[in-house]
């Protein structure tokens, strides 16, 4: 053999070595297409003071539901209005990204409905994860500042769009067109979820009937002859079928028949739908919410979305303990499934911090501040879940609040705030406690500075703070029990 064949078999080999080496070695993706196990609720609960912010819940059959975080929300927004509504939750087609999509508005604020839909946000929240548990801020995405006279932007969905290889995100906007003002459907492209396509019209049903919300599924094989289904609150519960997603639909029928509107045929009325598929085999559900009588989601299942007249209801099903509002459910892998358990799941240990010399008080955060107080409520503004010191982990302690996730117990300017972590290295230390025999009672405890060794939490007047402990009095107030 001649020297430069030689060579070029050399090479060759160690070629085949690098790509053997990178098979083996190189990460993999989360699979997509791992069989799926659970499922993930993403959700809000209504108008209450924390109500309009994201919250989860997990299922093993698709029917049964536990709330996830101890019942509160796991994601808050810090951007727009400061509340979202109508959550959808996106996977890439890889496995390997996730975002959740939101209706910017918060009427627990006090915004009129009327103000929300005329001169509301143009901008839907979003959030961007490539683990499902670790979620990057939330920021604006302002998709219907370029219609005409837009008022809002409500209740959007995304679904990716193999035909074109990015993401359809659809939503409705108040607008005149035509001489006609009301919610129409709109779409974007985006491939990231930060640039985008200009808007488009997507769904006008005509004359006066508006639309708000409408959910996509793309039905693996085509079951019941399409590749999409589309449901739609319109006045009715419209189904609509067709094999792209921005092509042209076919009416498959509504609900009627069934005694579920979304108003314009009376009977139970409802709105969301909310799609889902059980795992395994060819069966959907269409959750609606039944928001006119106030009791939440119910689901009707099908094993052939090609007629309406396959729907039935049921009643095996429970949605667990929190009010479930217009959101989305994905299908999840057992990888996915340990991952949020494991983040949110019930083993999580949530803890009130009981008053050594007033047992009828806890800890609690109101507008921010802290203090101590009976008869807590809500009473999550009581509940704290110890995690490892942000600033030592060995000995130490911090204090998470479970319906301000990311929000902690710190001190500063020796006063206590609920505040959020800002990542820097002055908050971990502000909001570390060494958690030590209790001053006034060694089978309760204190807690010890991190960064001000000499001083612990006690209350003063019912307020917290962190002192030097010089007298019995001061020993007594800062003691404290962790309960549940």
């Amino acid at each position: 053999m001649s020297r430069p064949r030689t060579r070029l078999g050399t090479l060759l080999a160690l070629a085949c070595l690098i790509l053997v080496s990178w098979s083996v070695t190189a990460p993999k993706p989360a699979a997509a297409l791992d069989p799926f196990t659970g499922y993930l609720m993403v959700h809000f609960t209504g108008e209450t003071a924390n109500g309009e912010q994201i919250y989860l819940a997990h299922s093993t059959d698709g029917l049964r539901w536990t709330d996830l975080n101890s019942g509160g929300p796991v994601l808050l927004s810090t951007v727009g209005t400061r509340g979202v509504r109508d959550p959808a939750i996106v996977r890439s087609p890889a496995g390997d990204r996730y975002w959740i999509i939101a209706t910017d508005l918060r009427i627990a604020s006090g915004t009129s409905w009327s103000d929300a839909a005329n001169a509301g946000s143009r901008s839907l929240v979003v959030w961007e994860s490539t683990d499902l548990v670790n979620w990057s801020a939330p920021r604006l995405l302002n998709v219907a500042g370029a219609i005409s006279g837009a008022g809002d932007a409500w209740a959007p969905e995304a679904i990716y769009n193999a035909a074109t290889g990015d993401y359809v995100v659809y939503w409705a906007t108040n607008a005149t067109l035509n001489g006609v003002k009301k919610h129409r459907i709109y779409y974007v492209r985006t491939s990231d979820f930060r640039s985008f396509t200009a808007p488009q019209l997507y769904i006008d049903r005509g004359a006066g009937q508006g639309i708000i919300d409408t959910q996509i599924i793309e039905v693996p094989n085509s079951v019941g002859g399409y590749r999409y289904y589309r449901a739609s609150a319109d006045g009715h519960i419209t189904i609509e079928a067709s094999n792209s997603v921005l092509g042209s639909w076919t009416n498959i029928g509504n609900l009627a028949h069934m005694g579920i509107s979304n108003g314009t045929g009376g009977g139970n009325v409802v709105e969301g739908p909310m799609w889902m598929q059980f795992n395994g085999r060819n069966e959907w559900a269409l959750w609606l919410d039944q928001y006119a009588t106030g009791r939440g989601y119910m689901p009707i299942t099908s094993t052939n979305l090609g007629s309406t007249g396959n729907f039935q209801t049921r009643s095996d099903y429970n949605l667990g303990t929190s009010r479930k509002r217009h959101g989305s459910i994905m299908n999840l892998t057992a990888a996915e499934s340990s991952r949020v358990l494991a983040k949110w799941g019930s083993s999580v240990a949530v803890r009130r911090l009981q008053s050594y010399n007033f047992q009828t008080r806890y800890v609690r955060h109101i507008n921010l501040d802290v203090r101590i107080d009976a008869n807590v409520s809500p009473a999550q503004d009581a509940q704290f879940r110890p995690v490892p010191g942000l600033a030592n982990s060995s000995g130490y302690v911090s204090f998470e609040s479970v319906n301000y996730p990311g929000y902690y117990l710190r001190h500063s300017n020796y006063d206590f705030v609920l505040a959020p972590n800002d990542g820097s290295t002055t908050f971990a230390a502000d909001a570390t406690f060494k958690q030590v025999a209790g001053l006034a009672d060694s089978t309760w405890s204190s807690y010890q500075s991190y960064n001000h060794t000499d001083r612990y939490i006690r209350h003063y007047n019912y307020l917290l703070r962190l002192d030097q402990i010089t007298t019995t009095q001061a020993r007594a107030d800062a003691t404290f029990r962790l309960t549940s």
